[in-house]
């Protein structure tokens, strides 16, 4: 068989095109006639690229996890780092009925839809 073809019993089965019209049969493909975006200098500069993505989103959610942050400055909602919020709710959470009131008036702030803007009037009155 010629370099580059697909052996075995699953490209006989599943990639001939069942020997119906305009079906491709990917049994003849070879590597040589792979498009250009296949080559392995494209391969490289690609990995290179998305390992250059993936530590930059990996240093921005360290730096998310790590630091305070505005979440929503207009509605007054930060973000902490993981060990502070933990000791915070510690020792919110001494006086469970006052820290419960707490909670549910923090979530009401930070889910509060804006107020609906003022209808403009009918231009027959």
């Amino acid at each position: 068989m010629p370099r580059g073809r697909a052996e075995g019993l699953w490209p006989q089965l599943f990639c001939n095109g069942g020997g119906r019209p305009g079906v491709p049969d990917f049994r003849s493909a070879r590597l040589e006639d792979a498009p250009i975006h296949h080559t392995r200098a494209v391969g490289r500069r690609a990995r290179r690229e998305r390992a250059k993505a993936l530590a930059d989103l990996r240093a921005a959610e360290a730096d998310a996890l790590n630091n305070v942050g505005w979440v929503d400055q207009g509605k007054g909602v930060v973000r902490l780092p993981i060990a502070e919020a933990m000791k915070l709710v510690e020792r919110k959470w001494q006086n469970p009925p006052e820290a419960r009131k707490d909670l549910i008036a923090r979530v009401e702030k930070a889910t509060a839809l804006p107020p609906k803007a003022p209808e403009k009037p009918s231009a027959f009155e």
